[in-house]
């Protein structure tokens, strides 16, 4: 999984000014998802894909750092999650699984005591770049059980409380490293003298882990921080070129904030080449048909790295440029290549690997639904997708359906609606609230009756009833 790849920063889903050629011949061989989903912001995302769980179950709304207003107006989001929550590393490790986590993990936050008294009354905050002050008492039993080893897997390798790789840093994004340079300055990435790229090394670590574990089922975690900023040019000769290349008139990319995008492409350019080592790596150990690869990102691009003139929004807005997110299963000889324009979204990874590892006795909620028969070509039943978002950061508290070609937003504040239809206009330039009542009543109905069912909590000063 990458850290704010847009929707449309791959060849294989239309941009052609990035360059991924790996992931383009790789997704030729794949079943592409173009309706992937995630979460606005990386906490609610990866705590959904982890815990196969709506936020409203586990608090986490948005990444709280970034969260604006009052305690009125919003109900201010958890950084950890709770213990009570599993992840998909458990039942996966009950069933012999042996099991890494690499890179971002973002689902602890920097002080988790002080997250037991809840609700908050003003965001959480996180401790200034370089500041190590946590790092003990993280190192302790008691905290150690929100972390990756604490949660199922069997190592760690980069993760902790970190939205990004700059925080090692005092200067933060304004580094010449900006945690992607060796030294990382990760306490939990033990350094190594031949350390270039953060990228490349999490990459090395998956591939020694697979190289390890080969002989036994084992499932790799690898979440890159890539291309989260800060935008740090992967070589000069590659940002020279993309400084030079001519811009993309149908996404806009390279038009505008151009040594930001050339640099932010340069990084790219390195997932791709990393991943094309992972499958080169599968390929030579004879692993590839009885391994299944997942690519995807934890939402939307940051408007201020990218651009696609195709969706509107962008990372944090809960418009599909927020939401949407490349996606392809690649499983060689087992799955047949193809395009699946069925809605998907995070929280279905988690029943997927229960299905794929032939896992039935796990009784948690979940609140996804397994994608095998889609990979498998089988009937899979219409169902809606649902999105609870309880907190402010670039659009207003809100809930949304998105079912069959339809899209409705209700604020949770003021009542308000809009109302789009994907299959015409995915660019939702045009609210059809007013003009389709019969479809606007129709997915209000479905959603409050969601909300109502699950009692999924709204900001006190909602004048919605549930």
């Amino acid at each position: 999984m990458a850290d704010d790849l847009g929707w449309q920063d791959v060849g294989f889903m239309g941009s052609n000014w990035f360059e991924t050629p790996n992931l383009d011949t790789i997704a030729k061989e794949s079943m592409v998802f173009t309706d992937a989903y995630m979460y606005p912001t990386c906490s609610p995302s990866r705590t959904a894909l982890l815990t196969g769980k709506q936020s409203f179950r586990t608090g986490v709304y948005n990444v709280p750092v970034l969260e604006k207003g009052d305690s009125k107006h919003n109900i201010f989001s958890r950084w950890t999650v709770g213990l009570e929550h599993t992840m998909y590393a458990k039942p996966l490790k009950d069933a012999g699984y042996k099991s890494i986590h690499l890179g971002k993990w973002h689902v602890v936050g920097p002080n988790p005591k002080e997250e037991t008294i809840y609700p908050f009354k003003k965001p959480l905050k996180q401790p200034a770049n370089g500041n190590l002050n946590w790092l003990q008492e993280h190192q302790s039993a008691e905290i150690h059980q929100y972390y990756p080893t604490g949660k199922g897997f069997d190592e760690n390798v980069g993760g902790t409380w970190w939205g990004d790789p700059a925080r090692g840093y005092d200067k933060g994004y304004n580094s010449v490293s900006g945690g992607y340079k060796a030294p990382f300055k990760n306490p939990f990435i033990e350094d190594k003298k031949d350390d270039e790229w953060l990228t490349d090394r999490l990459t090395d670590e998956a591939i020694y882990f697979i190289k390890r574990n080969e002989n036994e089922p084992f499932f790799v975690n690898l979440h890159y921080y890539a291309p989260h900023r800060p935008t740090v040019p992967r070589s000069k000769a590659q940002y020279q070129k993309f400084l030079n290349k001519t811009p993309d008139a149908v996404t806009g990319q390279g038009e505008k904030r151009l040594e930001e995008i050339a640099g932010y492409a340069t990084m790219i350019a390195s997932i791709d080449e990393n991943v094309k080592r992972i499958f080169d790596f599968l390929d030579e150990q004879g692993l590839r048909e009885n391994t299944i690869v997942i690519f995807t990102s934890d939402n939307g691009f940051n408007g201020l790295q990218s651009n696609t003139n195709s969706l509107r929004g962008a990372k944090g807005t809960i418009y599909e440029g927020g939401i949407r997110v490349p996606a392809f299963i690649n499983w060689k000889g087992k799955l047949a290549a193809g395009i699946s324009e069925t809605p998907i979204c995070g929280m279905d990874y988690f029943p997927t690997f229960l299905d794929l590892a032939q896992i039935k006795n796990y009784e948690g909620v979940l609140d996804g639904t397994s994608i095998v028969p889609l990979l498998k070509n089988e009937s899979f039943k219409e169902r809606p997708l649902f999105w609870h978002l309880a907190s402010t950061y670039k659009n207003p508290p809100c809930s949304i359906i998105r079912k069959g070609d339809w899209k409705l937003i209700q604020f949770l504040n003021d009542g308000k609606l809009e109302l789009y239809n994907l299959k015409n206009d995915l660019k939702e330039t045009e609210n059809l609230a007013d003009q389709n009542g019969a479809k606007t009543s129709e997915l209000l109905n479905e959603l409050m009756q969601w909300r109502k069912t699950n009692n999924v909590p709204l900001p006190p000063v909602s004048k919605l009833n549930f």
